[in-house]
């Protein structure tokens, strides 16, 4: 993937500080094509952990915050100030955080899921209408090439018209009482006021579930959710099975668990047409195997014999070296700052349409679950 031009876009970052996985993350796939150039931050809620994850990472003592707010308002004033912020913080911060760049005209650029819950998504949906700044939503499973691919043959009618959609996320590092021995991240992933009223659904179901929807196309007509939450005392689910009924007619289902002994990520997509089906998975993710109907099964590659040129446009090197996680999460980032070079580009980068969706499920499980899995529709 190749640079637009030598302008890296000044970026700034809220949370993320030292310890924090997905805060490295964000880093590393910003720099990974040399787009961005991160250049302040307010990286703890603790005004000392803030300034000494800044020096860890060489910035400027200045430019580095005791809080958000702060930087918000003395990064729109400077000439040299951010153009866009990541935000990776706990779900429940992520709406105010995000307002407060976007009417400054400070572009964001959110981890998943967008918001802690529906009336705050819909309220964010609100801010970005007003602009001036943009939104783009970190779901990096969509810019891993196969995944592409995948969505380049489902639109091309390869499959024909779609039938069946299944979509797994199972993980087992939640099997035990994490929350209850210090665990950072287990104690604000199923703490209600920080993560939200889904738990599993929330953090790894919202993957799932948009993993379906971007390379299907398919809207969700309604659903119906079992939710359970398998470790004793734990407020949120960790486990979910659901139901899918699609505009058109197409049936899907979709489970999530973190309690799934021995799983480690998962993430495993099908998709069947009336011509043939799709399958890839996450821990492979450079494969992805075609069913043609009546044929036998083909095997595509990443950069091999019938991958395209959506797959090809997300990679970066020779067919047989595999990517993955942190290239999907690089290519994302590129894809967002060729937006933000060009407003009026296309992407597939997903935005405050996929956010907001990802939040109405969330809200939809748990309502469905709560009545015993009445079907519901998503409250868009």
């Amino acid at each position: 993937m190749e640079r637009l031009n030598a302008e890296r876009i000044r970026l700034g970052m809220v949370g993320g500080g030292a310890g924090a996985f997905i805060g490295a993350v964000h880093r590393m796939a910003a720099r990974l094509d040399d787009h961005f150039e991160l250049v302040a931050g307010a990286f703890a809620s603790d005004p000392a952990r803030s300034q000494s994850s800044g020096a860890a990472l060489g910035l400027d003592p200045a430019r580095v915050y005791d809080d958000y707010t702060a930087m918000a308002g003395r990064e729109a004033r400077l000439k040299d100030g951010i153009e866009a912020v990541a935000i990776v913080t706990p779900n429940h911060l992520h709406a105010e955080i995000a307002k407060a760049f976007l009417r400054r005209g400070i572009h964001v650029i959110c981890d998943k899921p967008l918001t802690a819950t529906l009336k705050e998504a819909k309220a964010l949906a609100k801010a970005v209408d007003k602009g001036p700044g943009r939104l783009f939503l970190t779901h990096n499973y969509s810019a891993t090439p196969m995944v592409r691919q995948a969505r380049e043959m489902v639109a091309e009618g390869v499959l024909g018209d779609i039938r069946l959609v299944q979509v797994e996320y199972a993980q087992d590092w939640l099997a035990e009482p994490l929350e209850d021995t210090g665990h950072k991240q287990a104690a604000w992933r199923t703490d209600p006021a920080q993560s939200g009223p889904g738990g599993a659904t929330g953090d790894i179901g919202t993957h799932a579930f948009q993993l379906a929807r971007f390379v299907t196309g398919l809207e969700l007509e309604g659903l119906s959710a079992d939710l359970a939450s398998f470790v004793p005392g734990r407020a949120l689910d960790d486990t979910a099975h659901v139901l899918m009924r699609y505009q058109g007619g197409a049936r899907g289902t979709l489970w999530v668990s973190q309690v799934a002994t021995g799983a480690e990520n998962g993430l495993q997509l099908r998709v069947y047409g009336a011509k043939g089906g799709l399958s890839w998975r996450q821990e492979d993710p450079n494969v992805l195997w075609h069913t043609p109907l009546g044929q036998p099964m083909q095997r595509i590659t990443r950069g091999g014999a019938g991958s395209g040129v959506a797959a090809a446009a997300v990679s970066r090197i020779p067919p047989g070296h595999p990517e993955g996680y942190l290239e999907a999460f690089g290519a994302l980032y590129t894809e967002i700052a060729a937006a933000l070079r060009d407003p009026e580009a296309a992407h597939l980068v997903p935005g405050i349409a996929a956010g907001l969706e990802g939040v109405a499920f969330v809200d939809a499980c748990v309502r469905s679950s709560a009545r015993n899995a009445a079907w519901v529709k998503l409250n868009l």
